[in-house]
């Protein structure tokens, strides 16, 4: 089948629909054995079927089973948000006095977990450039055990060579852990690039309407054993309420997925052809950074992009932000509304150092009529530049 019927027809068994189009919602706890032989047959094997809530009912086994097929993985496990499925992920890979190679375009809190709780139980962690390539050879040591990437940087969306880095890690016998969180299942296939475990924020697209915290990790049969050990052992667990609205935005994420990335598209050309934008980070431009590696490995882009100015500074970016009718101010992105954040990557960067004549502004476009949403822009930068010019 062909990938959109996939979405579709995805995790959707009939001993788990019941006769109906999606799975129900089953909460559960305890479950009941009908005799002590199957009790223990579920002992033996956590595959078995019901044994306890938090192995997962028939609601969580659809969503499951739909991103390791999207993914192309050996099996996914779910976590109660995209942080503790990198978090969970991690841990399940690493043990004291290990090395771990982490890009510095990473999600900041990931970046707080290495320098917080994994440097507290003995874990060292080198930052890299995430440009890096093939060059990541020169970083690694004899108990380099795990590679962190992120492609592109959820601020400033480098495009990693993916191919180039796992190459490298896994002739050093590391793992290579992905947040494919801007690309989606539907946009890139991770696992042919050579990475080991694909991690999503299914809060932001998967679930598409800004009302789930949810995270998914899908490992290749390489990790998959060492991933689903960890994910059992610190008892990760999802809420069924929760994992059934996945399955239902998950259904209409290609369409979705098409009207963020047109629109966005035509906004970010916008931002382009005006003189007080200094660059535009998106990287399915031609003029954007890592623009050869997106063509050669995603199949599309979302509505997650940034842009510089070429003046001003951060103390003066309430002037552009705070009026705006349409682009609301806050985190996360991937529902239908559009956001606009000001950051500045300086704060979060080790290995490398981050430089722009005027702040960064990230923008999610969601599905808003696009014109609407370019006035709504051209307003603010008037704003600015008032304040700028007076």
């Amino acid at each position: 089948m062909k990938r959109d019927t996939t979405i579709i027809e995805a995790g959707r068994r009939p001993e788990w629909t019941q006769g109906i189009v999606n799975p129900p919602v089953y909460r559960a706890s305890t479950c009941i054995f009908e005799r002590y032989q199957d009790l223990r047959d579920g002992v033996k094997d956590p595959d078995a079927g019901l044994f306890y809530g938090r192995r997962g009912t028939p609601t969580h086994w659809a969503l499951r089973e739909a991103i390791t097929e999207l993914e192309g993985g050996a099996g996914t496990w779910l976590y109660p948000s995209g942080m503790a499925a990198v978090a969970g992920a991690i841990l399940a890979c690493v043990r004291t006095g290990d090395h771990i190679l982490v890009t510095d375009s990473v999600y900041e809190p990931t970046r707080f977990l290495c320098q917080g709780m994994l440097r507290d139980f003995g874990v060292e962690t080198t930052f890299y450039d995430p440009e890096i390539g093939a060059g990541i050879e020169a970083l690694f040591q004899e108990n380099t055990r795990l590679v962190i990437t992120e492609s592109p940087g959820s601020l400033t969306l480098e495009v990693q060579d993916l191919p180039a880095i796992s190459k490298v890690a896994h002739a050093h016998d590391a793992l290579v852990l992905l947040d494919n969180t801007w690309a989606t299942p539907l946009h890139m296939r991770a696992f042919d690039l050579g990475v080991d475990i694909s991690v999503h924020a299914a809060t932001k697209y998967i679930v598409g309407h800004s009302d789930v915290m949810l995270g998914t990790a899908t490992a290749n049969a390489r990790a998959w054993p060492k991933l689903k050990h960890g994910a059992t052992q610190m008892g990760h667990t999802a809420s069924p309420d929760d994992v059934w609205l996945a399955l239902r935005g998950l259904r209409t994420l290609p369409v979705r997925l098409k009207q963020h990335e047109a629109s966005a598209l035509k906004i970010a050309q916008w931002l382009q052809e005006r003189e007080d934008v200094d660059q535009v980070l998106h990287p399915a431009l031609p003029t954007a950074p890592g623009h050869d590696l997106f063509k050669r490995d995603f199949s599309g882009a979302c509505g997650l992009f940034s842009f510089t100015l070429n003046r001003g500074s951060y103390d003066m970016i309430d002037a552009f932000v705070d009026d705006m009718r349409l682009f609301k101010i806050g985190f996360s992105w991937g529902g239908f509304e559009s956001l606009i954040l000001p950051t500045d990557p300086a704060r979060v960067r080790s290995a490398t150092k981050w430089q722009a004549p005027g702040p960064l502004l990230r923008l999610h476009v969601g599905l808003e009529d696009p014109d609407d949403l370019i006035d709504d822009l051209a307003k603010a930068f008037d704003r600015y530049n008032r304040l700028l010019n007076a």
